[in-house]
C-alpha cells in the first residue's frame, strides 16, 4: 500500500509546472470533496458544507466564491455518492460548475480505507464585458455579455484514511476543455481549463494525554501548467472537541488565521481570515475571509455520533 502511494505521488511530480486557475480555500480540510471525488461517503453520515469566500476585500473586481457539498455512504458503506456546486466570479467572468461524486471503498484493514473516486460534470462561464469601465465611452465591443457553451468534464481521486490520519492524490478535471462564446455575433475564446493535480495530507495526534488538546496539521499542494508549485499548510489546535484555533500558510502568497465551533456533534461553523503578504495587491485591499457551515445528519449506528471525525 505504501508503494502504491508513494508511486501516485511521484507521477504526480514528475508532471510538468508552469497557471492555478482552480478555486482556492483556506478551508480545504473542510471542502475535500471539492478537491477529491474519494472523499465521497467517508463521514459515516449525509454531510451537506456550505462555504463563501470573499478574496482581496476593497479591491474591484475581486474573486468571490461560493460552493455547496454533500456526500453520504451507501450499500453498506461501500460506496459513496456526492455532489459538488461551485460558483466563482471574478471581475466580469463568472464560472459556474456541478459535478457528481462517485466513491468505491476499499477496506485495507480494520481501521483504514482506500477510496477511489470518480467525479463528472459540467462548466460554464459568462463574461458580463457591459461592468467594465473604459477609457473608450460607447465601445460596442463591451457592450454585450458573453455566455460559453456548456461543456462535460471528469476527474479521478485516490483517497486513503484512517481515524488518525489521511492521504490523497487527484485531479478533478482531466479534460482541458476551450471556453468560447458568442458576442454580436462573432465566435470569442474565453478561456481555456488546464488540468490541475492535488496532493492532501492530514493527521491528528493528542497534545495531552487525556485528549482534551489536540493539534491536527494538514496540506494541500497544487501542480498545473503555467505557475509554480504552490502549496497550503495549516495546523490547527483542537480543545475539547469543541474549539479550534489554528494558523496557516501559502506559500509564495498569504498567511492567516482559522477559526471553528462545533456547536454540537452534527453542526460546526468556522471563519478564517488570510492576507496576502507576497502579493501585489496587499496595499490595495484588507486581506480575504471566509466563512464555512457543515452538517452531519447521521443516521443508523448512533455510535458514530460519540465517534467524531477529524477529516
Amino acid at each position: 500500500m505504501k508503494k502504491l502511494i508513494i508511486a501516485c505521488i511521484a507521477l504526480l511530480g514528475a508532471t510538468s509546472i508552469q497557471a492555478q486557475q482552480d478555486a482556492m480555500f483556506t478551508h480545504y480540510a473542510f471542502n475535500t470533496l471539492s478537491v477529491n471525488s474519494g472523499y465521497a461517503g467517508t463521514r459515516d453520515a449525509l454531510t451537506v458544507t456550505a462555504l463563501h469566500r470573499s478574496q482581496w476585500v476593497g479591491f474591484d473586481g475581486a474573486p468571490v466564491t461560493q460552493t455547496l457539498t454533500l456526500h453520504t455512504p451507501m450499500m453498506n458503506d461501500k460506496l459513496g455518492i456526492g455532489l459538488s456546486v461551485l460558483n466563482d466570479k471574478i471581475g466580469p467572468v463568472n464560472t459556474t460548475s456541478a459535478y457528481v461524486d462517485l466513491a468505491y471503498k476499499l477496506p485495507i484493514n480494520d481501521v483504514a480505507r482506500l477510496s477511489f473516486g470518480l467525479k463528472g460534470g459540467i462548466n460554464t462561464m459568462q463574461a458580463n464585458l457591459s461592468t467594465l469601465e473604459t477609457t473608450t465611452p460607447g465601445d460596442v465591443e463591451l457592450a454585450q455579455n458573453i455566455e460559453s457553451q456548456l461543456l462535460p468534464n471528469f476527474g479521478f481521486g485516490m483517497y486513503y484514511y484512517t481515524t488518525k490520519w489521511y492521504l490523497g492524490v487527484s485531479t478533478p478535471k482531466l479534460m482541458e476543455n476551450e471556453f468560447e462564446g458568442v458576442n454580436a455575433g462573432t465566435t470569442t475564446s474565453i478561456a481555456s481549463e488546464r488540468r490541475h493535480y492535488f496532493f492532501i495530507a492530514g493527521t491528528v495526534f493528542n497534545l495531552i494525554e487525556d485528549g482534551s488538546i489536540k493539534m491536527k496539521p494538514t496540506t494541500f499542494v497544487k501542480m498545473t501548467n503555467g505557475a509554480p508549485i504552490e502549496a497550503d499548510i495549516t495546523s490547527m489546535f483542537i480543545f475539547r472537541d469543541r474549539f479550534e484555533l489554528g494558523a496557516m500558510y501559502r506559500t509564495g502568497d498569504a498567511a492567516g488565521v482559522l477559526l471553528g465551533f462545533n456547536l454540537n456533534e452534527q453542526l460546526r461553523v468556522g471563519y478564517s481570515y488570510d492576507f496576502s503578504f507576497l502579493n501585489r495587491t496587499l496595499k490595495y485591499n484588507d486581506g480575504s475571509h471566509e466563512i464555512m457551515i457543515r452538517y452531519d445528519f447521521i443516521y443508523g449506528n448512533k455510535e458514530k455520533i460519540r465517534s467524531p471525525r477529524y477529516f
